[in-house]
């Protein structure tokens, strides 16, 4: 009866989780095309609700809730799922429906469909050849054997987005990074671009005009052929006519210019309304979280080179670890393991709804960008592919973040992971990504002074 509550309880939880997922990618992924290909749809649904459900058991095992041999299953069969999706069920499909983009190969798209998806197992399995990622006595399809790899992968993924906020969020909140633009440089640059599309336009008459004068001396229909027509074409003109072919180019040339311009234009009028939004009282606050975040890039950044440099990772979670040290400071009596029980859970919960938050937003942003009528599905079930391997890794990363008795049975259903490369990997890629990003946009500022 307890067994059947809890199970209830868990299966409700993932039907809420699916219908969200299942919400999101109609109203935002989807919401711009007709043609939906529900086997994506239901993908696209499960991975996020399966990689809901670890965020969740997380949760569960700082609060407690259900008793351990529960959470265990729970934890199991969570892992095992995602796990299928993410090496089985994802790849054959991107590989599936890249093929049904190809006419030539519509007749055999099953075969070549299995081909991709074993030349992507090939890859995936001698990902782990050159990390020291678990122990060599573990079996061929066991879940170590899995979850190691895709742990590499997505904590790569993860360094990367994170030196990319560390080094953007200062840089996009902050008003000293904001270019001094005033109207008179916006008008500057209208001008310009208006110059220009009026060549285009002009240019553009003077084809149509010379193609009209043509047509009505009958040398569109009357055209020379042969070799010696070409060089005679070349070598002699008709009087009053132009040469059509350098006007081309001129246009082409005038139109990718008109395209920098619009550009440029569109930058500078976002640039002047970030200057008018900094000015308010909602824009001085993000000035001051930009502020923030600089010195808490700065600091992420050093200890990320200390971390490297000697080979240090943290034994305790950061939260006891910091009450240990200011109780001990200032010498006064202090529950550490109640407090830092309830913490770990708000910082947990904090760490939790950013990071689905902030994928959201980056794979809406991401989808947008580059897709189309016919690449869509395959887009979708890559952010699918990125989103759970993101998870799985936010689950290796954040067991550092959870008091040691909470660790154990997630430890256990993960295996004989080298959580210590892990953590070391991330640092190395975060120190990377975070330094050149960095050298990027002190570049652009240095060129726009």
């Amino acid at each position: 009866s307890c067994w059947i509550q809890m199970l209830s309880a868990s299966s409700f939880l993932q039907v809420l989780f699916f219908g969200f997922g299942w919400l999101f990618f109609m109203r935002k992924l989807f919401k711009d095309y007709e043609v939906r290909q529900y086997v994506v749809q239901v993908i696209f649904s499960v991975t996020f609700a399966f990689s809901c459900t670890m965020f969740e058991l997380i949760i569960f095992e700082i609060l407690g809730v259900l008793n351990s041999s529960s959470r265990y299953f729970h934890w199991k069969l969570n892992l095992c799922v995602i796990l299928l999706i993410l090496v089985f069920m994802v790849p054959f499909y991107i590989g599936y429906f890249v093929v049904s983009n190809i006419r030539l190969l519509h007749r055999q798209k099953l075969l070549f469909a299995c081909v991709l998806w074993l030349t992507f197992m090939y890859f995936f399995w001698k990902l782990g050849d050159p990390f020291p990622i678990l122990s060599p006595k573990h079996g061929i399809l066991s879940i170590e054997q899995l979850i190691s790899r895709v742990g590499v992968i997505g904590v790569t993924l993860m360094a990367l987005l994170s030196g990319f906020g560390a080094v953007n969020c200062p840089y996009t909140y902050m008003s000293y990074f904001l270019r001094n633009v005033t109207d008179a440089d916006i008008l500057a640059l209208e001008r310009r671009l208006l110059q220009t599309m009026d060549m285009i336009v002009s240019k553009k008459k003077r084809i149509a005009v010379a193609h009209r004068t043509m047509f009505q001396r009958g040398e569109v229909h009357n055209k020379p052929t042969g070799f010696w027509g070409m060089i005679k074409s070349v070598t002699t003109s008709v009087a009053g006519s132009e040469n059509l072919s350098l006007i081309q180019q001129e246009v082409d040339a005038l139109e990718e210019l008109s395209r920098q311009l619009f550009l440029e234009t569109a930058d500078l009028h976002a640039t002047k309304e970030r200057i008018e939004y900094s000015k308010t009282f909602q824009g001085k606050y993000f000035n001051f979280l930009g502020y923030f975040f600089s010195i808490y890039c700065v600091w992420k950044i050093f200890m990320a080179t200390i971390n490297i440099v000697f080979d240090r990772v943290g034994k305790t979670d950061p939260v006891t670890r910091g009450i240990e040290i200011t109780v001990n400071y200032l010498g006064i009596q202090f529950d550490v393991k109640f407090w830092s029980q309830h913490i770990s859970f708000i910082l947990v919960g904090i760490i939790i709804v950013t990071s689905i938050r902030g994928l959201l937003i980056t794979l809406t942003k991401f989808f947008y960008a580059i897709s189309s009528s016919k690449s869509s599905n395959v887009i979708v079930l890559l952010l699918a592919q990125i989103m759970g391997m993101y998870f799985v890794s936010s689950v290796l990363l954040i067991r550092m973040s959870m008091p040691l008795e909470y660790r154990t049975i997630i430890t256990e259903v993960l295996g004989e992971l080298q959580f210590n490369f892990y953590h070391r990997w991330f640092d190395v890629i975060f120190l990377v990504s975070a330094l050149s990003i960095s050298t990027f946009f002190f570049l652009s500022l240095h060129k726009w002074n």
